[in-house]
């Protein structure tokens, strides 16, 4: 951890660069940037690296992606000397590797933790921009990395009561370290999205009492997790490079298993089609179940076989039909949201000590001193666990309140929508990169993987900034329309924009419905920020360097 110096004598601390979160990204950034020999700081909020894998440690918690791929593939050293144990790796294993490679490459000395940004302002005159925390610390740099995340801000309803609760209450991104005492006590857990579907069979477990409330089911396969087979180990990092180069080419930046068929699901005798759904639902990789046929992704005909497919399991595995018929998704197509994977999470409804509550019939009405209140029934809890999702995409940038030319508020511009360039920039924000922003494929590919491309689309730009003497680099309006037409383009060919969820901001009361990111595939999204680059980034707004005024600051 970084050494607690006074902020008042860390006033106006000039960098290079300034990179605004320690997860994967923005670790990887930061090394990035210190080969570059740049002037670099990044600002961390919590007091530790790993990023998603530092604040959601709830139990359960684990990836969906399989580890082999859900890694790093800067440092051939680095590829070669970790080890994962399970195929689908578990919360405390991701945060040790996030470790691992802060203190392999030395990224602390380079971090100052427990320090949130919610200040970002352009100075229009000197280019460059004035960053503010919330320990009153400020910081001056020319370019800022924004690494926040999709999934920062935390979302619980505002329910009344909230403050009431006498027991113990907790969002799952906050978990506390320590973990939590179930053992014996009665639980509600508010949520069944992916982080509710990997939690409620630990849960379930441990307590006396589990009470799930759900808003809105979730499709979700088996993960059949387990521990890796040496041999698999091996032949991964013996393939290394040439894999990751093949990842670069498919739609999830993830190789398959081939289960994918290059045929309509109509091309198939119902006997036929409902062997390739067995052998889909048995393949570990929720990302691409939804294209295991060239047309359930697309085709709402197509898109309701594979669904009921996948209906009939949760029907087969819940003993109580009532129960299973609750659990099954039916008011929006399968792929129209991530599809989870689980461990057993409908065989959790099998349990004596386990009850559903469906909140879209039985509304909850408030939060009480003793539990909750539901339209018809109230609920005395021990705990309440709100895995009630996030502000996605939008919240960790907005929360930072950020204002760019001739004092344009990011928030004013993204008031009916997210507006960007492949996600990166946003216009009236020189200088400022993001990495996973609104508009760029995010949560919909590998996000390590992408993750470290996105990083070095931008660490090339700031090159050919810094080689040509431009001191403000922006995108720029008729930019965003070109990309928001994109957007739009790839989205109607998919399920996604006919379903509410986090995805469209559904989930967040007020917040403008839009698709928050790419759908069309990472090599089609890489596609067109190579073009940007090729091109000279002649689309984009640029200032040349001018002699700075005295008593001002260059960093020349």
């Amino acid at each position: 951890m970084s050494t607690s110096t006074p902020a008042a004598d860390r006033t106006d601390q000039p960098f290079d660069v300034v990179v605004i979160g320690a997860g994967f990204s923005g670790l990887y950034a930061l090394h990035r940037l210190r080969q570059q020999g740049r002037r670099v700081v990044c600002l961390e909020a919590g007091d530790g690296v790993g990023g998603t894998w530092y604040w959601n440690r709830y139990p359960g918690a684990r990836v969906d992606i399989e580890s082999m791929q859900y890694s790093y593939s800067f440092d051939e050293n680095l590829q070669q000397e970790w080890t994962w144990s399970e195929h689908f790796s578990p919360q405390p294993d991701l945060e040790a590797y996030a470790n691992h490679v802060a203190d392999r490459f030395d990224l602390r000395e380079n971090i100052r933790f427990e320090t949130r940004v919610n200040e970002l302002t352009f100075d229009d005159a000197a280019d460059e921009w004035h960053v503010g925390t919330a320990l009153g610390e400020r910081f001056v740099a020319k370019y800022v990395i924004a690494a926040t995340g999709s999934l920062d801000v935390s979302n619980v309803p505002d329910w009344p009561g909230l403050d009431s609760f006498h027991g113990e209450a907790y969002h799952t991104s906050r978990w506390p370290k320590e973990g939590v005492e179930l053992a014996g006590k009665r639980v509600g857990l508010i949520g069944t999205g992916s982080t509710g579907i990997q939690l409620a069979p630990e849960v379930a477990a441990l307590a006396d009492q589990l009470t799930v409330f759900q808003r809105t089911p979730n499709f979700s396969l088996p993960s059949l997790n387990r521990e890796l087979d040496p041999e698999y180990v091996q032949d991964w990092k013996a393939n290394y490079t040439q894999r990751r180069k093949q990842v670069l080419k498919t739609h999830g930046a993830v190789l398959m298993s081939s289960v994918a068929e290059q045929r309509s699901i109509f091309d198939y005798t119902e006997v036929e089609r409902e062997e390739v759904m067995e052998r889909a639902w048995n393949a570990r990789n929720g990302l691409e179940f939804i294209r295991t046929f060239t047309d359930t992704s697309t085709d709402l005909e197509a898109n309701a076989i594979l669904a009921e497919f996948v209906r009939n399991k949760i029907r087969a595995i819940v003993d109580d039909p009532g129960t299973a018929e609750l659990l099954c998704p039916k008011t929006y197509p399968i792929g129209g949201k991530r599809i989870c994977q689980d461990s057993g999470y409908y065989e959790t409804f099998n349990r004596d000590n386990v009850k559903l509550v469906d909140v879209r019939a039985d509304t909850i009405e408030e939060i009480t001193e003793s539990g909750l209140r539901t339209t018809d029934s109230e609920y005395e809890l021990d705990v309440i666990i709100f895995a009630t999702g996030f502000d996605a995409m939008t919240g960790s940038m907005l929360n930072m309140n950020a204002t760019g030319l001739d004092g344009v508020r990011l928030a004013d511009r993204w008031a009916d929508g997210p507006k960007t360039v492949f996600g990166l920039m946003t216009a009236g924000l020189p200088n400022l990169f993001m990495v996973h922003g609104p508009g760029s494929p995010s949560v919909q590919a590998q996000m390590i993987t992408t993750g470290e491309w996105q990083v070095d689309w931008i660490l090339r730009a700031i090159e050919y900034l810094e080689d040509n003497q431009i001191s403000r680099f922006g995108a720029t309006h008729a930019q965003e329309e070109a990309w928001a037409s994109e957007l739009d383009t790839v989205a109607a060919r998919t399920m996604h924009a006919k379903t509410d969820s986090w995805y469209t901001g559904a989930n967040i009361p007020g917040k403008p419905r839009v698709l928050l990111m790419y759908v069309g595939g990472f090599e089609r999204y890489s596609n067109w920020c190579i073009r940007a680059t090729d091109h000279g980034y002649a689309e984009f707004e640029k200032k040349q360097r001018v002699s700075l005024p005295s008593g001002q600051r260059s960093f020349e």
